[in-house]
């Protein structure tokens, strides 16, 4: 009895790793027409999200897949690719921050402040994907993030009616950890997409990019803004809405 016990409960488990991995290679054929590893071939798109990540691992050592993310971005402003590059990342705490990381070094390798962004409330890449279109006003942007990435973002855009391009910067060699924890991660998004239907943490009011460069340079803090300030415009918003409908 029990060894035909563990051999169904075997059973079972291959079952539920091959259908992991079917989903996980369902996902890279759906997107793949929507991704670019040439930058030659990379279409012009007004803005380029990059997507963030710690610059640096718990050991010291600078990230690799950091460096990649900032050393493409460069390029495709550079070539004019993209004319804006939007920044979206994690700033859960006082002592990590995601966005104003890369804006240090995208501006110490020339880009102008000016045509910088800073989304902070990036906690998730559904978020980064959901908040590009729904708060900056962005339906048809080159996505800049490694290609095992640019497959999950590519999926949640098509998911959610976004046109979205991904530009896949290059991998560490060693990265078959981190491909695994891939498969999970596309497992979650899933579903996040079909089951929980979820939505990003915080949205608030539209600050669309082009908006956003129509005003003075000092004022880029205003699209920039905290969760606990999106928290308060989402409040505000409520409360507006709420006496609109006062008679």
């Amino acid at each position: 009895m029990w060894k035909r016990l563990i051999i169904t409960l075997f059973i079972i488990i291959a079952l539920l790793m091959l259908a992991a991995i079917a989903l996980d290679r369902w996902i890279s054929w759906k997107t793949a027409p929507y991704v670019y590893d040439d930058l030659q071939s990379l279409p012009y798109r007004q803005v380029g999200m990059v997507l963030g990540t710690a610059k640096y691992y718990r050991t010291g050592v600078i990230n690799q897949y950091y460096r990649y993310r900032i050393q493409r971005a460069i390029n495709a402003y550079n070539s004019g690719k993209v004319q804006y590059l939007l920044l979206s990342g994690d700033n859960a705490q006082q002592s990590y921050n995601e966005p104003m990381t890369m804006r240090r070094d995208l501006i110490a390798a020339g880009v102008a402040p000016g045509d910088i962004v800073l989304d902070y409330a990036g906690f998730r890449t559904l978020d980064s994907i959901v908040r590009t279109r729904k708060v900056f006003d962005t339906n048809d942007f080159i996505i800049i993030t490694q290609r095992f990435h640019c497959e999950r973002a590519l999926f949640i855009a098509l998911y959610r009616g976004i046109q979205a391009q991904c530009y896949a910067v290059p991998s560490p060699k060693d990265m078959m950890t981190v491909r695994a924890r891939e498969i999970f991660a596309r497992l979650a998004a899933l579903t996040d997409l079909y089951i929980l239907k979820r939505e990003p943490r915080f949205l608030g009011p539209q600050l669309p990019i082009v908006a956003i460069h129509s005003v003075p340079e000092d004022a880029q803090g205003y699209p920039a803004v905290s969760p606990e300030q999106l928290v308060e415009l989402e409040q505000k918003l409520a409360q507006e809405k709420h006496k609109a409908k006062q008679p």
